[in-house]
């Protein structure tokens, strides 16, 4: 690339020497302490150096115990407790009581008294809280007179009295916890800073905490997670996470010492932990989990330039935008991850930004002295990171943070990587981890705690223990399904969880027949479709399936070639449009799919030729075709046992749409027969970074009008499974969505008054389960039931094992029944989402969510990743998405 191709590529500032960019809190806030944050993290501590004044920096030491005690209670900075509230989302949820307002499960929610199922000995990561403090939690405001902007200055004057507050104490600069009480409410005490200026501290009595309280909790896991793993003792954190060399991302630790290097594919990958600490059932109990950082070995900046040689310079920014928007990227300098939410082409490293005392800085001269990293290139573009979250006490929204390219890089897998087989399998070597494997790498840390002197010290000094071996109990295995399909009744092998073998051969249950179909084709893709029609006639007739030949379309290889091939030849006579790809190119599966999903509503298929290529493997791939083409175009493939009748079950799942803005993207999916073999599709567009749905009355209200036009008549139960629904989202999801339902279903008629019944299924979860099998630990068979022990007493809530996997660990779902008036056995209610994992239509065999959860997912995936618009609502009644 040449010198003027660079400076094209990275684009060049114009007219910002000397000027500060319009970036972040400084262009848009008066002075504080603040102003630094565009290119601080949120939680970072200032910079080495003495802080004299009022809060300024300059250069020296730091008083010696300040530095460990703040890189600790930085955490707390976020966290919402007590009085402090609406500084972090409580990402456990609690506080949320749903159990109590259901009578049936307000005595016992599980499922054991019920003679379904066998028993089966399991373990699981979490370890039992042996001993639990018996003090209270004490919460005292610090004020300081006069006012003192730095945090480490805070706490290095406060610390000036440790003799006072003693040596267990947590600390943000605001808000301080003990667990002792000062004699008296409000205390005062002096300090004197390095310049011999004296400041008076107030020292507060603002709450009590039982030690059991929930907020206490939540305090717990604040510094869980801001210390190696192992809650409570602040300092005790410290000392652990210098031990182990961890470092945090995100919400979990890693080893950066450790890595495990893939050169082939130009990845790393850093093992790591996560944990929280909640109270169970019975106990407070220490949740660990194995976690695994995936980093690519190159930086944004060398993304921009290898981008830059591969696509026209026209289009270069336009192209960068849409690959790099949306990505997380890990700044090494800090182990902080920031989401990449625009490109700022112009400005640069050269410019300026006001620091907290009003001196102007460049970014270059910044990351120089404050992190000893140099930016070589003078003219790359910024990247651009929107806070999340509010902070400080008045809540306010710090501006952008500005991230330099060539000080970035890029985590996790690009979709190229995960559609290569051999980088997937690469990977999985390490991060896969068969039972007892994890098993193992969870007793490091357990060694760790349970040997390390300065760890059983500490923890003696809060007064707790935790157990060294797993927790232990019973669960069940519900019995597996029956599969129905052409008449015939099948078993299948439950340890497999797949019917694939079973029903091959054998005719649907609804079959549609292909009469007037489109197959577009490249010229040198000619044999491929030809391979393909030949197949498909070899397949079809075993299930049923009446196909004419195929109307064959020859294209050039050009999306405007396709897209005038369907204009000109799509009439409302077509039953189904095959198009034979040649490439895996985005923007001409976009561009097919948006015109025949919403200005040409017509079921299509899109095949890659490649997938045709190998003669061993092309009757299997016909065969899915030719499923998934009777799924589109309204035919039904099989069907379990459903015991209730007049029910409709609903699935929600949502997807933020990146390229809109992060516009959210809600699919809505609803069965419309007995047999759950139909069903009502729909999706609602929502503004900017909005979970919840807004617009669920009006799917509801059409699902219901549609079960009616099948059923002549309304239905008596409706259970909606609630995917999508992010951590600390749960108080919301009670008090805005499920009124909304409610209020749906009253508006149908005063008469009307069905069963209703919403659970939130959440599939990322750290709780992992083990079978106990000839003195080994093994993946728990499908069907496995767990609603004790493990799950929370203020929720109706379970886990399931429904699919089963060929290696590492089976990861469980967990439901959580936030509403229900129907008064239905929780056994009864296990047993059902089992049934509905049997249902989805892309797979024979069991998956990991209710069959609606995964429609609803896969429709929001089309509309937010290729389509942008909602589709057209002629195709609702079939699953032209799958």
């Amino acid at each position: 690339m040449s010198g003027r191709a660079r400076a094209r590529a990275r684009g060049r500032a114009r007219g910002h020497e000397g000027a500060a960019p319009t970036v972040g809190a400084a262009a848009v806030q008066p002075p504080s302490q603040e102003q630094l944050k565009p290119q601080h993290p949120p939680s970072e501590p200032p910079a080495e150096g003495e802080l004299i004044g009022r809060g300024r920096q300059r250069r020296g030491p730091v008083a010696p115990r300040s530095q460990a005690e703040l890189q600790i209670s930085a955490g707390f900075q976020e966290m919402t407790l007590g009085e402090r509230g609406g500084r972090r989302r409580d990402f456990y949820d609690l506080g949320v009581n749903t159990r109590q307002s259901m009578e049936h499960v307000r005595e016992s929610k599980t499922g054991k008294q019920c003679a379904s199922g066998t028993m089966i000995k399991l373990s699981t990561n979490h370890f039992r809280l042996t001993s639990r403090p018996q003090w209270a939690l004490y919460q005292y405001h610090i004020d300081y007179s006069p006012e003192m902007e730095a945090r480490r200055l805070r706490s290095a004057l406060l610390f000036q009295h440790s003799d006072l507050i003693g040596r267990t104490h947590a600390f943000d600069g605001t808000i301080l916890f003990l667990p002792k009480k000062l004699e008296n409410k409000i205390t005062e005490v002096f300090s004197q800073t390095r310049q011999g200026e004296t400041v008076k501290i107030t020292i507060t009595l603002t709450n009590e905490l039982p030690s059991t309280s929930p907020t206490c909790l939540q305090f717990y896991n604040i510094i869980f997670r801001r210390t190696p793993l192992i809650a409570l003792p602040i300092l005790f954190s410290f000392r652990l996470l210098k031990i182990m060399n961890l470092q945090q991302i995100g919400r979990n630790y890693y080893n950066p010492s450790d890595p495990i290097s893939i050169p082939k594919h130009r990845l790393m990958i850093w093992p790591g932990f996560a944990t929280s600490i909640l109270q169970y059932e019975t106990n407070i109990m220490l949740c660990t989990d194995v976690s695994h950082k995936v980093l690519r070995s190159e930086t944004v900046l060398d993304f921009m330039y290898s981008l830059y040689e591969q696509v026209e310079e026209q289009r270069f920014r336009e192209i960068c935008a849409k690959e790099l928007v949306g990505l997380i990227v890990l700044t090494r300098y800090n182990n902080k991850t920031y989401r990449i939410d625009d490109l700022d082409w112009d400005s640069n490293p050269q410019d300026t930004f006001k620091k907290a005392d009003g001196s102007e800085i460049s970014f270059v001269d910044y990351y120089k002295m404050q992190y000893s990293q140099e930016v070589k290139d003078l003219n790359q573009p910024v990247l651009v990171s929107q806070p999340k979250r509010k902070t400080g006490p008045g809540g306010v929204m710090k501006g952008p943070i500005i991230l330099i390219p060539e000080l970035c890089y890029l985590t996790g897998l690009t979709d190229k990587m995960r559609s290569d087989f051999n980088v997937m399998k690469d990977l999985s070597v390490h991060t896969r981890l068969a039972p007892e494997q994890r098993m193992r790498e969870i007793g490091r840390l357990t060694d760790y705690i349970n040997t390390d002197d300065n760890v059983q010290k500490e923890l003696r000094d809060w007064g707790l223990s935790f157990e060294s071996n797993l927790l232990s109990f019973s669960g069940r295995v519900i019995q597996s399904e029956k599969i129905h399909q052409g008449g015939k009744v099948f078993d299948y092998n439950p340890q497999l969880a797949d019917w694939s073998k079973e029903t091959r051969g054998v005719s649907l249950i609804s079959i549609k027949p292909l009469d007037n179909w489109l197959l577009l084709y490249t010229r040198r893709n000619y044999d491929a479709a030809n391979k393909l029609v030949q197949n498909l006639f070899k397949v079809t007739p075993a299930m049923g399936i009446q196909m004419n030949q195929a109307i064959m379309i020859e294209v050039d290889d050009r999306t405007e070639a396709y897209l005038r091939a369907l204009k000109q030849k799509v009439s409302s006579d077509t039953q189904m449009v095959v198009c034979l790809l040649s490439s895996n190119r985005k923007d001409k599966y976009d561009a097919i799919k948006k015109y025949l999903c919403t200005d040409c509503p017509t079921p299509s298929q899109c095949v890659l030729a490649r997938t045709l290529s190998k003669p061993q493997t092309v009757m299997a791939i016909a065969t899915k075709i030719a499923l998934q083409m009777n799924c589109k175009m309204g035919g039904e493939l099989w069907s379990v046992e459903i015991p209730l009748k007049q029910l409709m079950v609903v699935g929600i799942d949502c997807y933020h749409d990146t390229t809109a803005g992060r516009r959210s993207i809600a699919g809505f999916v609803a069965s419309l027969n007995q047999g759950m073999t139909r069903w009502y599709s729909r999706c609602v567009l929502q503004d900017r970074g909005q979970e919840l749905v807004d617009g669920l009355k009006v799917c509801l209200q059409a699902a219901l009008r549609t079960w009616y036009t099948y059923n002549n008549q309304m239905p008596s139960r409706i259970i909606v499974y609630r995917d999508g629904v992010g951590d600390g989202q749960l108080k919301t999801l009670v008090n805005y969505e499920v009124p909304q339902f409610l209020e749906c279903i009253h508006s149908v008629g005063k008469d009307y008054s069905p069963k209703l019944t919403v659970i939130v299924v959440k599939k990322r979860v750290n709780t992992r389960f083990f079978a106990h099998v000839g003195g080994k630990l093994q993946n728990p068979p499908p069907g496995t039931v767990i609603d004790l022990e493990v799950t929370r007493p203020e929720w109706y809530d379970f886990f399931i094992v429904s699919q089963s996997v060929r290696t590492g660990s089976v990861a469980p779902t967990h439901y959580n029944v936030i509403y229900d008036n129907s008064a239905l056995r929780p056994d009864y209610m296990q047993r059902l989402t089992y049934k509905l994992c049997h249902m989805y239509y892309n797979w024979p065999g069991v998956i990991r969510v209710p069959a609606p959860c995964q429609y609803a997912h896969k429709l929001a995936f089309l509309v937010g990743q290729s389509i942008h618009r909602e589709p057209n609502l002629s195709l609702s009644e079939s699953l032209y998405y799958l």
